[in-house]
């Protein structure tokens, strides 16, 4: 199968991540830790740690689709204007069903969800950028936490986390990122973004599964 062709090369890429990261330096280090209160925030509930995750989420989103997607990736790429809108929809989703209608809750919970979770979070935030480092496109030509890939893998680790029926909606966007990434990451050779269908396929159907035993329960 031929890969789709794209209208900017593998250098090009990694050059409006470089930058990227040289204009909006330290705020990636700013983005670790939000992404590290988190998953803190899930472990250890509170009244209002529901919504404090879904703000952080929803944040994300809106940065990866205005400021990457629209801001710089555009530069090389007429689409990205359409996936920053997708990225500020998510957004918008996150924050109507999260802190408006309070339909997601998290919690860590001993079974496999989790710890699925728990891995995807640890390879967004830890695995991913020591992947880039290795095959020399380390900082600052590296995808850091807070654009689209590592934002992505770690959105359904958070998801998986979720310890009541989740709204399946939230899902969509997420997975239909999960699977340009990976083809653009095939045809770019951007191989830390592999484990993007992994987290977005089988992150969707562990989630659809965990909605069937709620209701079942």
């Amino acid at each position: 199968m031929a890969l789709p062709a794209f209208p900017f090369t593998q250098e090009q890429f990694l050059n409006v991540f470089a930058h990227y990261n040289n204009t909006v330096f330290p705020l990636q280090i700013v983005f670790v830790i939000l992404g590290i209160v988190a998953v803190g925030l899930a472990i250890k509930k509170s009244e209002f740690s529901d919504k404090a995750i879904l703000l952080i989420l929803s944040f994300f989103w809106f940065w990866t689709g205005i400021v990457y997607h629209i801001l710089f990736f555009s530069s090389i790429n007429p689409l990205a204007y359409a996936f920053g809108v997708l990225c500020i929809v998510e957004a918008g989703l996150l924050l109507y069903f999260g802190v408006i209608k309070k339909q997601v809750e998290f919690g860590l919970t001993q079974n496999i969800y989790t710890s699925i979770g728990l891995l995807l979070i640890a390879y967004a935030l830890i695995i991913y950028p020591l992947i880039g480092t290795y095959l020399g496109h380390g900082y600052p030509r590296l995808p850091t936490f807070g654009l689209p890939c590592p934002t992505t893998i770690f959105t359904f680790g958070i998801f998986l986390m979720a310890d009541k029926k989740f709204p399946l909606l939230l899902l969509v966007i997420p997975l239909i990122w999960s699977i340009i990434g990976f083809f653009a990451a095939l045809s770019l050779g951007i191989t830390e973004d592999y484990l993007l269908p992994v987290a977005g396929v089988a992150g969707t159907v562990l989630i659809i599964m965990k909605n069937r035993k709620t209701t079942v329960l």
